[in-house]
């Protein structure tokens, strides 16, 4: 068995705790050795990814004299030690981790090159990856809890990382907060699971579980706790002043430690509980978060002055479909006809989103940092023809924006698409609210637009021209993959999303490939 699972891990640690050493001896040492490290952390991610695709459910355990021993022999049945379980979803977000890693360390390179504390700031954004790494990765419940303690201090000194006259310091305290307090339920009911069945194994819970009352508030407190970490309503409080005021690159990192956490949402609730909790109401209640995320996103971003606030509420409206077509899924789950008739299709389109969703924000928030890296404001009554400078930035700009409000032939739309048909024949209303919310980015964006980048050239901004070519490689990848996945979603979704999906929904394939390997 290769060890690409262990490296995905070891990579990104050692290149935080060396991160120091390198930056002692010069800025040129210390970007080549972030550079590397990347491309060393993305090798070993693709590899990884492709092992799962085309062998199947990849089990590491570490300290094992064979990695695919998962049981001891005199552990009684049970697994204990710590377990790295990759099958099909979990290689989806270790592959869009890794293409938001490549683009934001790119862009990091120029962007934050007259800043102070370099050295931190890389050496927490590899930490930042290894905790994401980790929380998608991993087999059993405490360990889930320790990367996410480890995503969740990263990430809150990240988002403090530039002072801005403490109003960074307060979008890091408030990340912090919500960490704090997500990190607390979670750990309860970890708690409460351990208690019931002397096993924080995610596999032999699941083989074992009798869904009791404690069992009903396990799942609300872990559902709970990680819905206030994606962000999403009525949890989303912290997303416009921790997103606006961290560095965008690290915003879009942010986005994806958002989407890590709404992924563990739907590891407890499928390959967990599954069908041993009602379905049903718990798909319900993760489709009204949705609804309610994607309209109370859209409505708080239109009247937004602050281009990175304003992309901030359109990140709590975009999760709201993803929470929408995954929860549609969940709650058919009992029901084979309908699950084959839209619910497999919902959860397609919902994974699917996650990727497209990454990749068209992240997108969206190096251009607001490339326009403030540039003109040193983000508010959009002082910006204005800045098409005539920074053309380059212009064009990735209608790309995302076009992507996010769903029109073709951009990734945003062959996602929101499948989302669209499966969820109408649930419940056409849904449906309706999904596609008004769609307009309503589209209206908002054309505002931005508008703002930014049409009218003649400011006095003020004379002297502007196009960013560093670094900035441009990380923005241009983002936009390049924006257009392949719009352009060929058949292939990616019979590649990537569909293997994902049935890796949700098949809970004994899960449970079988740690508790088969004695």
């Amino acid at each position: 068995m290769s060890h690409y699972a262990a490296l995905l891990l070891a990579i990104p640690l050692l290149a935080a705790f060396a991160m120091p050493l390198f930056g002692l001896i010069g800025r040129r040492v210390r970007n080549t050795w972030a550079i590397i490290a990347m491309l060393a952390t993305v090798a070993a991610a693709l590899i990884l990814v492709w092992e799962v695709l085309t062998q199947g459910t990849i089990v590491y355990a570490f300290g094992a004299v064979d990695q695919a021993l998962t049981i001891p022999f005199d552990s009684g049945g049970v697994p204990i030690r710590i377990l790295f379980v990759i099958d099909a979803m979990s290689a989806f977000m270790i592959l869009t981790a890794a293409i938001m890693m490549s683009a934001a360390t790119l862009y990091s390179i120029s962007s934050e090159s007259e800043q102070t504390g370099q050295d931190g700031y890389y050496a927490l954004l590899f930490l930042l990856m290894a905790g994401i790494f980790g929380m998608v990765s991993t087999g059993d419940l405490f360990n889930f809890f320790v990367f996410l303690e480890i995503n969740s201090l990263a990430g809150a000194a990240l988002a403090a990382y530039r002072i801005k006259g403490g109003v960074a310091v307060e979008g890091g305290l408030k990340y912090a907060f919500i960490s704090t307090v997500a990190g607390l339920f979670f750990l309860i009911a970890v708690g409460m699971l351990y208690g019931q069945y002397n096993s924080l194994n995610i596999a032999y819970i699941a083989s074992v579980i009798d869904f009791t009352g404690l069992s009903l508030v396990a799942v609300v407190l872990m559902i709970v706790s990680l819905a206030m970490k994606s962000g999403s309503v009525p949890m989303h409080f912290w997303t416009p002043d921790t997103y606006s005021s961290a560095p965008s690159s690290i915003t879009s990192l942010l986005i994806v430690s958002s989407m890590a956490s709404l992924y563990a949402i739907f590891r407890i609730a499928f390959s967990l509980f599954g069908l041993t909790m009602n379905v049903v109401t718990v798909g319900w209640v993760i489709i009204i978060l949705g609804i309610l995320s994607m309209f109370i996103g859209v409505s708080m971003a239109l009247p937004q002055k602050d281009v990175k606030r304003l992309m901030a509420y359109h990140s709590v409206s975009q999760i709201g479909y993803m929470l929408v077509g995954l929860g549609v899924g969940l709650a058919v789950l009992g029901d084979s006809q309908m699950m084959s008739q839209f619910g497999v299709v919902a959860m397609e389109g919902g994974i699917f989103h996650i990727i497209n969703y990454a990749l068209y924000k992240g997108l969206l928030f190096l251009i607001a940092g490339a326009v403030i890296y540039r003109c040193g404001t983000a508010n959009l009554n002082d910006l204005g023809g800045l098409g005539h400078s920074m053309k380059w930035t212009m064009g990735f700009f209608i790309i995302a924006a076009l992507a996010i409000a769903g029109i073709p032939p951009f990734n945003g739309f062959a996602s929101k698409l499948m989302i669209y048909e499966s969820v109408f024949i649930f419940n056409p209303f849904i449906a309706v609210i999904a596609m008004v919310v769609s307009i309503m980015t589209l209206a908002s964006f054309v505002k931005v637009f508008h703002s930014i980048f049409m009218g003649p050239k400011l006095p003020q901004y004379e002297a502007v021209k196009e960013v560093p070519m670094p900035m441009l490689i990380g923005m241009g990848l983002l936009a390049v993959l924006i257009i392949l996945f719009g352009l060929f979603p058949d292939l990616v979704v019979k590649t990537l999303v569909e293997p994902a999906a049935l890796a949700l929904i098949d809970r004994s394939g899960y449970i079988a490939s740690v508790m088969g390997g004695i």
